[in-house]
């Protein structure tokens, strides 16, 4: 057995990328399984003091809490014992990425057994040398007990919280060094996945600006088809003077532009399947070709952006460091430090082992924080100017350059049957998530849709028992580039599942509640769906009056097999103006054992916003061969107002942990269009419901 150094010692050796003689296939991530041999690198002891070096990024989600609490109970340490370190390329051992709500799941049992091993050898008085992890039970590890009520409460660590509180600098656009310079890489307005470059500038204009260091023409300063031209500024400030006095002009791939219609006629379910069957099938059941279908439904939900709080931003440095020592060091707000560090080595021509990259805390990441960008800009700004330079991207440069949620076209049909469900058809067509096109070329994405983008699909496969099926799925590639988004597929698949279960209840005059639980005989997800109802006192259906609609829904679901979760919504809708407002949100979780209660309840008021949004504001506006949105002014969020008393249960478990982060997705969102439906007697097929289109609905069934 490999053995590791466990007094102040150096995460042990990385895996770098060699991808022999093509250097037109992109940096592929790895996704290595931790151990705990690999978990003694992450936790510390020297002079009586612990440190823990966080496996995964801290990006709201309160990681750094659950990792300081577990560590605390299996040490016999209070938490603030255990100081906490972001992680470093340079320190750990390579992790898998901070995707998929998978870091509990993935690190927790690893990092109870290293503790645990640290902690009986502490107590034999051995404090120097080299431990072995021991292959202790999850059922021996005092941190991995289930705990209930004031133990509860004891068991919460404070993570990240305090130095939030207090200001310290935290976020990649914290960074300070001594001389630093601020970057800027402009581009053409318009999609990446349009073949563009600067063709005039006028550099003697931009150079009388005191404040101007550099204007850098380099091809690494491209992303996909849309090659930039940068910037050095001696103030942040300078950068739009400079930017404007350049007064670029662009050349541009003829015959690429396009609008939204564009978009639209690429995911258009029907067309697809008017030409015959699906690319992917998820259930292949072969249904009667003279099936008589009760319902028949089409719903469409569009493109939607990530809209962190904290628009991406990278400082870089290279070090005058000798052959063997580090020679770039990279603060980055990363889901992937490890990928970061292998796409530099690559684009640089370094050694992996000679570019160090830190993490920094991430104002949002929902996983659009995965793929190398402003990091690589600012190394190649950095290295023309010979100088630290820190690239903070602008809100509209988040919204432009980053990737998006891919819209998706459904049809559902489903047949009802002596009181139950005994057919099944979804065909959904959407663009890639996994297989981003913001990092993968047309013939790469060409040769990985073979086996089908499950990003996509993720969701789809209904939680409920019906005897026959038949679910598929096409992936397009669009012209705007789309990727992982908060539960990838899930959010928009199970929206529409849940939206058809409905109808279908309503159509035999079933409640919607039972109607589940007649479906279902997965018991975790017949509990949360109870649980939920009895929260909410389900049958308390509000009533509406002369001026107000009122309405109740229910809806379920599994995220990626391992966690459960159920909602209810009320909403209200003003029948004058045709305004829809949430009124109550009562959700049920279960992700296995929970470590950080607080953390998981504020994740799902998280995914229970998400929801809110994707029924009643988000649409991205796509026009002029690009995303529109320059600023939230242009994307519509739900504000403060708009958010309901969110009343979250998690249920007691003694299960494995598994994922919080993305679950409630599965519920939130059909749980609120199941309300409206109830309101109004309209089901709202396009997404999002505004109170023009309930106006528009109402007036039509009167």
């Amino acid at each position: 057995m490999k053995r590791r150094q466990f007094l102040a010692a150096a995460g042990a050796g990385v895996l770098t990328v060699t991808l022999a003689g093509c250097s037109l296939v992109p940096v592929i991530p790895k996704r290595p399984t931790s151990t705990a041999d690999d978990a003694l690198g992450w936790i510390r002891h020297e002079n009586g003091r612990y440190t823990l070096w966080l496996p995964s990024a801290e990006m709201g989600q309160q990681i750094s809490a659950a990792m300081q609490g577990l560590a605390a109970a299996e040490l016999g340490v209070p938490p603030a014992q255990v100081h906490l370190q972001l992680p470093s390329t340079r320190h750990i051992a390579r992790v898998r990425a901070t995707v998929g709500s998978a870091s509990v799941q993935d690190f927790a049992l690893p990092l109870a057994r290293a503790c645990a091993t640290l902690r009986e050898a502490l107590a034999q008085g051995q404090t120097t040398g080299t431990l072995a992890p021991r292959d202790i039970p999850a059922s021996a590890l005092r941190s991995l007990q289930a705990r209930t009520g004031a133990a509860k409460e004891a068991a919460a660590a404070p993570g990240q919280l305090h130095a939030l509180v207090t200001g310290r600098p935290l976020f990649a656009g914290d960074t300070g060094l001594p001389g630093l310079l601020y970057g800027r890489v402009l581009r053409a307005p318009m999609s990446a996945e349009i073949t563009s470059r600067p063709q005039a500038w006028d550099e003697t204009a931009a150079r009388t600006d005191p404040a101007c260091v550099a204007v850098v023409q380099h091809p690494r300063l491209a992303q996909m088809g849309s090659l930039g031209l940068g910037i050095v500024a001696r103030t942040p400030s300078a950068l739009d003077r400079i930017e404007a006095a350049l007064a670029v002009q662009w050349q541009v791939e003829d015959g690429s532009a396009f609008e939204q219609a564009a978009i639209d006629e690429r995911i258009d379910i029907d067309t697809h399947l008017r030409r015959g069957a699906l690319q992917h099938r998820l259930r292949k059941d072969d249904l009667p070709t003279d099936t008589a279908w009760t319902l028949d439904l089409r719903m469409d939900v569009p493109l939607a952006a990530h809209a962190p709080i904290e628009p991406r931003s990278a400082t870089a440095h290279w070090l005058a460091a000798a052959d063997q020592g580090i020679a770039l060091k990279v603060w980055a707000g990363t889901q992937d430090l490890f990928y970061m560090r292998d796409v530099l080595a690559r684009q640089l021509g370094l050694d992996a082992e000679r570019i160090e990259v830190q993490a920094c805390r991430i104002g949002g990441g929902f996983g659009g924080r995965t793929l190398c960008t402003v990091e690589l800009e600012a190394a190649v700004l950095a290295q023309a100017a010979g100088a630290p330079v820190k690239v903070q991207w602008s809100r509209a440069q988040e919204f432009a350059q980053g990737f998006q949620r891919p819209p998706s076209s459904h049809r559902v049909r489903a047949r009802v049957q002596g009181g139950r469900i005994t057919h099944w058809w979804h065909a959904l067509a959407s663009s890639h998530i996994l297989f981003t096109p913001a990092a993968m070329p047309v013939w790469m994405q060409t040769l990985a849709d073979l086996a089908g983008d499950s990003g996509v699909a993720r969701g789809a496969q209904m939680p409920y028992d019906v005897p026959q099926q038949r679910i598929e799925f096409t992936a397009q590639r669009l012209p705007v580039h789309t990727g992982p988004w908060r539960g990838l597929g899930a959010g928009p698949n199970t929206l529409v599942v849940e939206s058809t279960m409905d109808e279908c209840a309503r159509h035999v005059g079933a409640d919607p509640l039972d109607w589940r639980l007649q479906h279902t005989t997965d018991a975790r997800l017949a509990q949360v769906l109870r649980s939920a109802a009895a929260e909410s006192r389900w049958s308390e259906r509000p009533a509406s009056d002369a001026t107000t609609l009122r309405g109740r829904g229910i809806a379920g679901g599994i995220y990626k097999g391992v966690s459960y979760a159920a909602a209810v919504a009320d909403v209200e809708v003003q029948r004058a103006t045709g305004q829809v407002r949430v009124t109550a949100l009562w959700c049920a979780h279960d992700c296995g054992l929970v470590l950080q209660p607080d953390g998981v309840r504020a994740q799902s008021e998280g995914n229970l916003v998400w929801c809110v949004g994707m029924v009643l504001h988000e649409k991205l506006p796509v026009a002029r061969s690009g995303v529109a949105a320059a600023s939230f002014a242009d994307y519509p969020l739900p504000r403060m107002g708009d958010i309901p008393p969110l009343h979250v249960h998690l249920i007691d478990s003694s299960a494995p942990p598994t994922g919080a982060g993305e679950t409630a997705m599965v519920a939130g969102a059909g749980a609120i269009a199941n309300a409206l439906r109830d309101a109004t007697g309209v089901r709202f097929a396009r997404l999002p419901v505004r109170s023009a289109d309930v106006l528009r609905a109402l007036s039509t069934r009167s």
